[in-house]
């Protein structure tokens, strides 16, 4: 009989998906990596379950402990399913631009959400990075995940994500593009498809999508880091206004930015087109392949990582309401 253990067995090993409609104008083949049949139906699925990993290998997580962490989502649902089948408490703080659902579902699984304000700087005790490291001091027998800095993260998309892209597109990868925020994704599936194609005399190119609003863009053209690129933004699960320890500026080769207005309308139109029924991240993802198409030749082989699910942003991408409201799409005359 062919069962796994539990459901942390069925992580990883997600397929790649060809992109026909929305990807017609583009000359190359455009395959998505699609991560939300990972059993928390994200791609942090991965990183959630190596963390716990190594912070129990290491002692920082002991028997019966709480979980903390900061989190947009979908780490917080990858952490629930771990800490369910292992036996620990979860407390995740979120922002209040996440969508309801989000929120929903992790109180769903178990965990205990704590809801903080957007608009906030990162050092103001309100904001969700002040107030989860605070829970993380004053909960006894707790481990605060710190999935920005938390190298375990990276490792994760090393050890599976990359090699993932490789095997199955037979080593002829030679473009990777993702949304990019805690980092750990781009870097980890990064270095070892970079590693790869030097040991097989080929390259790969690396780029990070990013959001109005956020500050990597820029700090990688420059190295500045400009307090005036930070201004609030929709979109959900890239960009930031902190420089993470996991992004590693070194294996990635360009940014390209998406409007909150782009990702929204392009987050409907791969359901609409494809079939694809993603999260808001997806829609800044394809419209950035798509504003990256003159580096993209016939031969090339475009590897484009969707995070995670619509069922996420039904109040929010998938309602004409919402769309309206926040300008994103006209009212029909």
């Amino acid at each position: 009989m062919n069962y796994a253990e539990n459901i942390l067995e069925t992580i990883g090993n997600t397929p790649l998906v060809k992109l026909n409609k929305l990807t017609a104008e583009l000359p190359c083949l455009v395959l998505s990596k699609y991560e939300t049949f990972n059993p928390g139906n994200s791609v942090k699925d991965r990183m959630a379950l190596q963390m716990i990993l190594d912070a129990e290998a290491d002692g920082r997580l002991k028997p019966g402990g709480t979980i903390i962490e900061g989190t947009s989502g979908n780490t917080g649902m990858g952490l629930a399913l771990a800490a369910i089948v292992k036996g620990y408490k979860c407390i995740f703080v979120i922002s209040d631009k996440q969508s309801k659902e989000k929120m929903d579902i992790l109180r769903a699984v178990g965990a205990e959400v704590v809801v903080c304000p957007t608009d906030v700087e990162p050092t103001d005790p309100r904001s969700y990075y002040s107030v989860s490291k605070r829970l993380g001091e004053d909960t006894p027998n707790s481990w605060y995940v710190n999935q920005y800095d938390n190298p375990s993260n990276c490792k994760a998309h090393f050890q599976s994500t990359g090699p993932e892209i490789w095997e199955q597109t037979n080593g002829k990868v030679t473009h990777f593009v993702v949304g990019v925020g805690t980092g750990g994704t781009i870097s980890g599936v990064g270095s070892y498809l970079k590693m790869k194609a030097r040991e097989t005399g080929t390259t790969v190119k690396v780029w990070g999508v990013d959001t109005y609003g956020s500050v990597f863009k820029k700090y990688h053209e420059t190295g500045i880091f400009d307090e005036n690129e930070i201004y609030p933004y929709i979109t959900e699960g890239i960009g930031e206004d902190i420089l993470p320890k996991n992004v590693n500026f070194g294996v990635i080769d360009g940014f390209t930015k998406v409007t909150d207005k782009d990702a929204a309308i392009y987050t409907q139109k791969l359901a609409k087109e494809e079939g694809m029924f993603l999260g808001n991240s997806a829609g800044a993802a394809i419209k950035g392949v798509l504003q990256l198409k003159e580096h993209f030749t016939k031969d090339d082989v475009v590897v484009v990582l969707f995070h995670d699910h619509g069922s996420r942003y039904v109040g929010k991408m998938f309602n004409d309401e919402w769309m309206k409201e926040n300008g994103f799409i006209e009212d029909e005359s």
